[in-house]
Formats: C-alpha cells, sequence, structure tokens
C-alpha cells in the first residue's frame, strides 16, 4: 500500500508541475488551483508514505520519478528540446533512484 501512494503522490505532483507551466505565474484562474491542490495532495500523499517507508527511499523515488517524468513531459508535450544530454540526465537520475533502493534495501 505505501507503494500506491506514493504513486499518487508522485502523479498528483506531476500534475501540479504541468499545470504550474500554464498558469503563466499564477494569473491564470484554474491552471493556479490546479497546481495548489496538486502540491497539497502530493505532500499529504506522500507524508502517509513515510508512516511505512523510510524518508530517504520515500523521497529518492518520489523526487527521481518526478523529475524524469516531467523532464519527459516537456519534451514531449511542451515542445521543450529533445537532446542526447536531456535523456542522458533522465536515464542516470533513473539509474540514482534504483542504486538508492538498492543499497537502502540491505541494513
Amino acid at each position: 500500500m505505501p507503494y500506491v501512494l506514493l504513486a499518487c503522490a508522485i502523479g498528483s505532483e506531476i500534475v501540479a508541475t504541468s499545470a504550474l507551466k500554464y498558469s503563466e505565474g499564477f494569473t491564470r484562474l484554474w491552471p493556479s488551483l490546479i497546481t495548489g491542490v496538486g502540491y497539497l495532495l502530493a505532500f499529504f500523499l506522500l507524508s502517509l508514505t513515510l508512516k511505512s517507508l523510510s524518508v530517504g527511499t520515500a523521497y529518492a523515488i518520489w523526487s527521481g520519478v518526478g523529475t524524469a517524468v516531467i523532464a519527459a513531459v516537456g519534451m514531449v508535450f511542451m515542445g521543450e528540446a529533445m537532446t542526447a544530454a536531456k535523456i542522458a540526465g533522465i536515464a542516470l537520475i533513473i539509474g540514482g533512484v534504483v542504486l538508492l533502493n538498492l543499497g537502502g534495501a540491505a541494513h
């Protein structure tokens, strides 16, 4: 169950960050509201996740996956340049999250 909550927290953060792009500095009502509600929900769900998972593991997954997906969303849906450096950066983020999780499993 904690990983389901974490996945929902990540999804909420991705929606909020995507809406932030369209809020135009919080000058547009609906994207601004989606951003605020999305981040509140993301942090609430992350806090529930921390009842069962270590903070290092949960935050590594939450921030790493969120960053990688938002970078991909920017390139695929928002017209941002897709460069080899960006793709390599996403791969390194994912690799780092995997390594942190593998290292966290051994106590």
